[in-house]
């Protein structure tokens, strides 16, 4: 299914995307991916939806990414003898490990690893940030905070801890589980929650054992610092804009996302940026004219995707809301001023001969009359290396790996098309020849590039370049053997 624009649509489904209808309505308005979020819904649900969206992919015929979100650990409060409690700035107010009902002057915090790890002065940011301790003394069971922001407190509100690396591990008992669930039902990606250190990746990647990419969440100030070996051992990440805003000053955070997503691009990276993108179509038919601002912005910064969360959820609207997206996206790609700051904005370290190649390829395309670059891929990296380039022509990416053509709809402009797989470098063009007609890229009479790597069918061997006319006569008379 062509699409009119280079960035990419990621919509979470939910009680409001729950049918084969729904998805195939957000399928067709724009979405490229389907988040499966993994803190709601239980795993028949999930089957249910999976099973949804393959039948969608066959019969559109259009490779659909899948991703699953794993929730991470979830530290709370526990519960309070009335429910809940109100705190006034400057009180005193305890956290602990005993398990007996709070009340306006504690409460218990049952995660003695953050105690393990905090320190004076050390800030608790309670309800997403609502309510901000401070902590004054603390050991290993309990610390003393005096209340820098107040506020009503409820029983098992979230906390977040945002100036310290907490010691523990990104995957819990339950994420572990969904890991394997959604492995073996057979998703794209894995996104995977409280990333902080490179060694958080490592586990989920040797736990799903190359049956799903994975897509790190940057949503906490540990993993802003590490990003860069974060980054070298992901295969793509999400710039998970709510956590950080409530773990980092909000002012922060734009630039944070700006240099996120040009690092990702460096590195020929898969990037989302995502959270509130369009929040109040949750309820409105229309956007508000900041959030088509905040969308345009990352489209503008060259972000692989955008992704709706409860937009398309449980929103009255999902798909006034892709739509929403996907209008955007078409209109800011037609912006000339888009082209300058994409171009303006190209950094690549290039050292490999397909580094060489995808590059030659860009300069070809943009300085004559071609109409489509169609790159031969396996694993998805010589189709993510010519998206890095950020071509002004479409990037056809021409597979006979199935996975390999679902990951590969969340990258930035590649249309994948499934071919069988060759053995002779002629009928490489005939068939990209034949998909850039078919999706409407080009005519008989136009060119193409191709690229493509010999042997064939085997990863990491990107070495020729080819201009080719798209008339299958002019193929095979310019190359009878």
């Amino acid at each position: 299914m062509r699409r009119h624009r280079n960035v990419k649509i990621v919509a979470t489904l939910g009680p409001a995307s729950d049918s084969y209808d729904m998805i195939r309505a957000l399928h067709e308005a724009g979405a490229d991916v389907f988040r499966l979020n993994m803190s709601h819904g239980s795993h028949d649900e999930i089957r249910e939806r999976h099973a949804m969206i393959r039948k969608v992919e066959r019969d559109l015929d259009s490779p659909i990414a899948i991703l699953a979100d794993l929730q991470g650990p979830k530290l709370r409060v526990g519960e309070f003898a009335k429910g809940e409690e109100e705190l006034a700035e400057g009180a005193r107010f305890r956290l602990d490990l005993d398990r007996s009902p709070g009340d306006g002057r504690r409460v218990c915090l049952p995660h003695p690893e953050i105690f393990a790890a905090l320190e004076p002065g050390a800030r608790l940011l309670v309800n997403d940030g609502k309510i901000r301790l401070t902590v004054d003394s603390c050991g290993k069971d309990f610390a003393e905070c005096t209340v820098a922001v107040g506020g009503t407190i409820s029983n098992r509100k979230g906390v977040n801890v945002p100036d310290v690396v907490l010691p523990l591990a990104a995957l819990s008992e339950k994420d572990r589980a969904d890991l394997e669930f959604v492995c073996q039902l057979g998703v794209d990606w894995l996104a995977l929650s409280f990333v902080q250190r490179p060694d958080d990746v490592q586990e989920a990647r040797a736990l799903a054992q190359g049956r799903a990419a994975i897509l790190s969440k940057i949503e906490k100030p540990a993993a802003v610092k590490a990003f860069d070996d974060i980054l070298r051992v992901s295969d793509g990440v999400m710039v998970a804009r709510g956590d950080l805003g409530v773990e980092l000053p909000v002012q922060n955070v734009p630039p944070i996302q700006k240099q996120l997503v040009r690092k990702c691009r460096a590195a020929a990276k898969p990037v989302i940026v995502a959270t509130q993108m369009l929040e109040s179509m949750i309820e409105s038919p229309m956007p508000t004219r900041a959030e088509v601002s905040d969308v345009a912005t990352a489209i503008y910064e060259g972000a692989d995707a955008i992704m709706l969360s409860a937009e398309s959820a449980a929103g009255d609207y999902p798909v006034e809301a892709v739509t929403t997206m996907d209008n955007v996206a078409v209109e800011v790609e037609s912006d000339p001023t888009y082209v300058e700051v994409i171009e303006a904005s190209r950094r690549a370290d290039r050292h490999s001969v397909a580094d060489g190649i995808v590059a030659a390829a860009r300069e070809i395309a943009e300085t004559t009359n071609i109409k489509a670059i169609c790159c031969y891929t396996e694993s998805g990296t010589t189709a993510a290396l010519t998206a890095r380039e950020r071509p002004r022509v479409p990037i056809i990416g021409m597979t006979s790996v199935r996975d390999t053509a679902r990951r590969l709809a969340l990258t930035w402009g590649v249309d994948c098309v499934m071919t069988g797989e060759l053995s002779r470098f002629k009928m490489a063009v005939v068939n990209a020849a034949r998909a850039a007609r078919a999706q409407g890229y080009a005519t008989a009479e136009d060119q193409i590039l191709v690229i493509a790597g010999v042997p064939f069918n085997v990863p990491g061997t990107t070495n020729i370049l080819r201009v080719a006319p798209c008339a299958e006569h002019l193929i095979f008379a310019a190359d009878p053997e």
